[in-house]
């Protein structure tokens, strides 16, 4: 069109880094971090964000290279968000639960050129970078992050310090090294073990900007929220909240355990407003003690994702005043991707009815062009009839680079125009989208495809339960059939055969687990369940019937 001019006056390529750029204005003396008897406000955080990314130019990070960090929710993690991409670098933030030998793998695969990591997880470390040296591959230099109520000056060989070197030597006229191009990286998450072949995600400095606005409201932050962290921020870079709470001039209040005791002493005592969490984090508070439990300042909200919130573990959640708000999405879709937006109409059905309704995954946030549930074949929609199972695809601006070093994933991933999840749905009539499986833990019993999700939600609304997950086992006659792994409540009983009655009373027969197997359930750090080892203890016990056995 004549008259356009595309220049430095009307665009820029998007970065969260200037959410912190303005936060420091217009929220100078604002506390912005609090841990402990550690704070900071919006001034010195900037500050300190850009001393850390002058140390990291100073110490030979160039633009493009990537910068890893082994650590729970503290503040270096949160001020490596903007530190490292303010140096031009690619932050890489490692799952703690990792052992020496995977992220010694993650460090290779990524060819990260500095490792900074907490104390409490020096040994892991240094235990990477000891197999790491007899390969060929070049070693990160090590800095570590030391305990903050201890001398902060270190004397071991080889490794720098956060504070008395990094910080030390940094210069507060550091010019920042903005993005040439939006699309350029920002960060690398490596998927989060619920496999057991970890993939590098690609997010883009574009991405990260327009989930981060996104993220901030679906959870209706307004300004200077105060955000408890719950959510790990090396996960999906805390579902984008890192960047979020800097763009509304939030507090994050950081903690390194979560529990429940610690998340109600934390709510009273810095008036939280927001926080976030797996369903995981949700039974935690829900089945906490009276003497762990203190009264709310106000309606705390709270995102959950990562997993389908059962509905009673939604009803509970609100009658002790907390406001659910349920997102759905994947390492590849920056996090969050989808919201159950609640509807004025549904407030006239019983409390029972609302929580299975928001316990949906809802549909795509304003950052996201559009989500479907489409044939994955024929690559058509399938009916808004809340029963014709598909495969949910993403599509928009929020959706991964790709996958690092694995462009035949990558590929996959993208067939057809759009991104596939490998999760299966439905979809409502009123548009909304259901999770029913991953494609993966589908039961086909008999030919009857049987959700690990519906039988699971039967199971945690029995009164004994804490957990539950389903997997099949393998059934000579039928092929598999549901096998739970459950996790009672302390000072609760119930055995085997009165769980599987009460399925059989919720549940169609043939959806009724056939085993149940009473033991603590193995998670990702994220609060998900490891199903694929669940599923290999399932196969160990072997088949439980014999052909011309009669159906349950």
């Amino acid at each position: 069109m004549e008259g356009v001019m595309k220049c430095s006056a009307n665009y820029v390529p998007l970065t969260p880094i200037t959410f912190l750029e303005r936060s420091a204005i217009v929220y100078s003396d604002r506390v912005s971090i609090v841990y402990g008897d550690v704070q900071y406000t919006w001034k010195q955080t900037h500050q300190r964000c850009i001393k850390l990314a002058s140390a990291l130019s100073q110490l030979g990070i160039l633009p493009g290279d990537v910068v890893a960090v082994l650590g729970p929710n503290i503040p270096a993690l949160y001020e490596l968000h903007f530190a490292v991409p303010m140096a031009g670098a690619v932050l890489c933030t490692l799952n703690v639960r990792h052992d020496s030998a995977m992220v010694s793998v993650l460090l290779s695969h990524s060819e990260a050129k500095i490792l900074i990591v907490d104390y409490q997880f020096l040994q892991i470390a240094q235990g990477a970078l000891d197999i790491l040296s007899k390969s060929k591959a070049k070693l990160p230099l090590l800095v570590l992050v030391p305990d903050s109520k201890q001398a902060s000056a270190i004397s071991s060989p080889g490794i720098l310090d956060y504070e008395s070197h990094l910080l030390a030597m940094g210069r507060l006229d550091f010019e920042v090294r903005r993005p040439k191009d939006e699309w350029d990286p920002i960060s690398l998450n490596y998927t989060s073990g619920t496999t057991s072949s970890p993939k590098g995600v690609i997010y883009s400095h574009r991405g990260a900007f327009l989930n981060s606005l996104a993220a901030a409201l679906l959870n209706e932050m307004g300004s200077m929220p105060v955000y408890l962290w719950c959510v790990p921020m090396f996960h999906c870079n805390g579902w984008c909240l890192t960047w979020a709470v800097a763009a509304q001039g939030g507090t994050n209040v950081c903690q390194r355990n979560v529990s429940a005791k610690g998340i109600f002493e934390n709510i009273a005592k810095h008036k939280v407003t927001h926080m976030g969490g797996a369903p995981t984090i949700l039974n935690m508070i829900i089945n906490s003690s009276p003497g762990e439990r203190k009264a709310l300042p106000g309606k705390v909200s709270v995102m959950t994702g990562g997993a389908p919130p059962p509905p009673h573990v939604l009803h509970k959640m609100e009658e002790l005043g907390f406001n659910v708000t349920h997102s759905y999405g994947l390492t590849e879709t920056y996090g969050p991707g989808t919201v159950c937006t609640w509807k004025p109409e549904w407030a006239s059905l019983p409390r029972d009815a609302q929580a299975k309704i928001k316990a949906r995954q809802g549909l795509q946030h304003l950052g996201l062009e559009e989500i479907d549930v489409k044939d994955p074949i024929t690559m058509k929609s399938v009916p808004h009839d809340a029963k014709t199972m598909g495969e949910v695809m993403f599509r928009g601006n929020t959706v991964m680079n790709g996958y690092l070093k694995n462009l035949k994933a990558t590929e996959e991933a993208f067939s057809g125009g759009w991104f596939r999840s490998g999760d299966l749905g439905v979809r409502h009539p009123d548009g909304y989208i259901e999770l029913r499986d991953r494609s993966k833990d589908i039961i086909i019993s008999g030919g009857e495809n049987i959700s690990s999700i519906e039988v699971e939600s039967v199971l945690f609304s029995h009164p004994a339960i804490l957990e539950a997950a389903v997997v099949g086992r393998p059934d000579e006659y039928w092929g598999e059939t549901p096998c739970a792994f459950v996790k009672l409540k302390d000072g609760f009983n119930a055995n085997a055969e009165e769980l599987i009655k009460y399925c059989r009373d919720h549940l169609p027969r043939y959806m009724a687990p056939r085993t149940i197997i009473f033991e603590d359930l193995p998670k990702t750090s994220t609060g998900k369940v490891q199903k694929y080892l669940l599923k290999e203890k399932a196969k160990a016990l072997g088949s439980i019937s014999k052909p011309g056995s009669s159906k349950l």
